[in-house]
């Protein structure tokens, strides 16, 4: 399957249920985001919603696809984690149960510890993630925004997204990733420039892909 055709159909078949499920509560932007580099297209879909207004308890996934076409090494790759969060109160803190689906070793149930910091310019998000497998994965999870006015149209985009997983049982690295993004925000659409640094395996293979993003934030 090709890239193009690979990234509209992962949009429509995550993004439009969603869109449904929560179709009766106020929604925050959903951001879309794709990347395209030499030989990959790199998408990615965050969803954070409150199963009511006042609710406590939230989903949250962070999905991301990566289609490649032209190294053996470098095969398209999902990465679907699917959490219910509850948060203990206003400063930022709670727990999360769920699953997490990936194109490699299939799916776990996960668990664990996260905190939460939204404000104007800052957005910050930390999991840690515990997985029942024979393996006992750990993962740690972060996501961090800075979004200052730059005018009252242009804003500035900055983001700092990274996960580390490593096998506790085994004592051994199993994926760890660095991406960067910095861009302008004009309404809904953030453009600009990013990095994605990936390691694989126990001998932490490296590769990397740099290119424009373009980054729309559906409501």
């Amino acid at each position: 399957m090709k890239p193009f055709r690979s990234w509209f159909f992962l949009t429509f078949s995550i993004g439009f249920p969603i869109k449904i499920l929560f179709a009766q509560a106020p929604e925050p932007p959903i951001p879309i985001e794709i990347m395209p580099s030499q030989d990959q297209l790199y998408f990615q879909l965050v969803v954070k919603k409150q199963f009511t207004p006042t609710s406590r308890f939230n989903f949250f996934t962070v999905t991301t696809f990566t289609a490649n076409d032209q190294n053996e090494m470098r095969k398209s790759s999902v990465l679907i984690p699917a959490q219910v969060q509850y948060e203990f109160g206003k400063k930022g803190f709670g727990a999360m149960a769920g699953g997490e689906m990936n194109s490699v070793v299939g799916f776990y149930p996960i668990f664990g510890p996260l905190h939460t910091y939204v404000s104007a310019k800052f957005l910050a998000v930390t999991v840690a993630t515990f997985y029942v497998n024979q393996e006992q994965d750990f993962k740690l999870f972060g996501l961090y925004e800075y979004k200052p006015m730059l005018s009252e149209k242009w804003v500035l985009y900055t983001r700092l997204q990274f996960i580390y997983n490593h096998s506790i049982r085994e004592g051994a690295h199993n994926r760890s990733y660095l991406y960067l993004r910095t861009g302008l925000k004009k309404g809904p659409m953030i453009f600009g420039i990013g990095a994605n640094l990936d390691q694989f395996g126990a001998d932490k293979t490296y590769r990397d892909s740099f290119g424009p993003f373009l980054r729309w934030e559906l409501r």
